[in-house]
């Protein structure tokens, strides 16, 4: 029997056995048209429950980070609650910002009536800005009060800082054991190319899994989705992505690579991941890279990171500017093994480097493909190989500058 996932509208809360809430608690400035909220809540309805989770692989590490490790070794892998803060990185604060972030997971814990072990926190922001505890304790008392299982979309929008939309979704898959649901969502624009983690990123799932099944099926999907995205070549010090699993579907999972979980998960985080390059800072066009033609799986991940993070390529494309120069340099320079003579680009459906020869005459059509919103990029290494790899990244605009030269004025 094949088993195919679903995308469904949802978040983290269509899963049975979560709910979840966002407020507004002050850490953001106030705007009366936006009416921002900064603080989320997601909690188990069961208590604690299974979860696995990936971390920035960023040396200079955010103490919600490393307070979520700890409490996950410390738990053996169960989680009863999630507290998220945004506006704030609490990231390069010292001992007191580490203090902030063990009194901010100790204030939901005696919220949802678990051990400070079983809550994961996060922050998302300015780094090097001292986090409000007062603040937080009061939003994390204000979301209890608002917990349900619609509040799934009000959390989405509380964990967005630069994001130009929110991004949650779910998928569905019926198994002959039942139907297994997999919810999730995201923040994330700017420093985005994750690196064996990932942005801002929360999935639930009620399928019945054991701790150390759900990291291995998570892993194996990150590298897959979000670690197969950037927009502009930055690692932040607060990526994570964390999994929990309430088991109410009655649906057990014990192999990681079980299609009941891994589709579900796939679908979501796939989505999440390409909504992300969509909604990058100054973004105008999702551009799909595919490199052909590798000798490894490792070598076309290479070459394909160095091609979606090469800034005179996503320049050129924000420009229309077919240039299929700039992309063989990115894949020659990329470290990966290349055969120039044997080397081929495509954009869309039009060759215009074919084994070593250029096609300039077909540069107009190639220009049109790169007028539209969505694209697809590929380059073969020409090493006769049978690997290959997608990554997925944006284009370069004057837009991204002024986002990031105005981010703390």
């Amino acid at each position: 029997m094949t088993m195919t996932a679903r995308l469904i509208e949802g978040g983290v809360t269509t899963p049975a056995g979560f709910t979840a809430a966002g407020v507004y608690c002050g850490i953001k400035k106030p705007n009366p048209v936006t009416h921002p909220l900064d603080l989320c809540l997601i909690a188990s309805t069961r208590g604690p429950v299974p979860a696995a989770a990936v971390f920035t692989t960023n040396l200079a590490v955010a103490a919600p980070v490393v307070v979520s490790r700890g409490h996950l070794d410390q738990s053996g892998g169960l989680c009863a609650g999630v507290v998220v803060n945004s506006g704030c990185a609490n990231a390069c604060t010292g001992d007191a910002g580490m203090e902030v972030a063990r009194q901010m997971s100790a204030a939901a814990a005696a919220a949802l009536g678990c051990d400070t072990s079983h809550i994961f926190v996060s922050s998302t922001g300015v780094i090097g800005v001292p986090l409000n505890l007062g603040k937080i304790k009061t939003g994390i008392t204000a979301a209890t009060v608002a917990l349900s299982t619609d509040g799934g979309p009000d959390a989405t929008r509380a964990i967005m800082t630069t994001d130009p939309f929110p991004k949650s979704c779910a998928a569905v898959i019926d198994t002959p054991k039942g139907r297994v649901t997999v919810g999730g969502m995201t923040k994330g624009s700017g420093m985005i190319e994750p690196r064996m983690a990932t942005m801002l990123g929360f999935l639930t799932t009620d399928a019945k899994v054991a701790p150390a099944v759900l990291k291995a099926a998570l892993r194996q999907v990150c590298d897959e989705t979000f670690n197969a995205i950037t927009v502009d070549g930055e690692c932040s010090t607060n990526d994570c992505v964390l999994l929990m699993a309430s088991g109410l579907s009655g649906v057990e999972i014990t192999d990681p690579s079980d299609p009941a979980l891994v589709e579900p998960l796939r679908a979501v985080a796939g989505h999440l991941a390409r909504e992300i390059v969509r909604g990058g800072e100054g973004a105008t066009k999702l551009v799909t890279v595919r490199v052909t033609g590798a000798a490894s799986l490792g070598d076309a991940r290479l070459a394909a990171r160095t091609i979606c993070n090469s800034p005179l390529v996503k320049t050129a494309i924000h420009g229309g500017d077919p240039n299929w120069g700039r992309l063989i340099a990115a894949a020659g320079r990329s470290g990966a093994r290349f055969v120039l003579d044997a080397a081929s680009v495509r954009i869309g459906d039009v060759d215009l480097f074919v084994h070593g020869v250029p096609f300039d005459e077909r540069a107009a059509a190639a220009a049109t493909v790169l007028e539209q919103e969505r694209m697809v990029i590929t380059v073969d290494l020409g090493t006769g190989g049978t690997d290959e790899a997608t990554m997925w990244t944006c284009d370069f605009s004057e837009e991204y500058v002024k986002i990031n030269a105005e981010y703390r004025t």
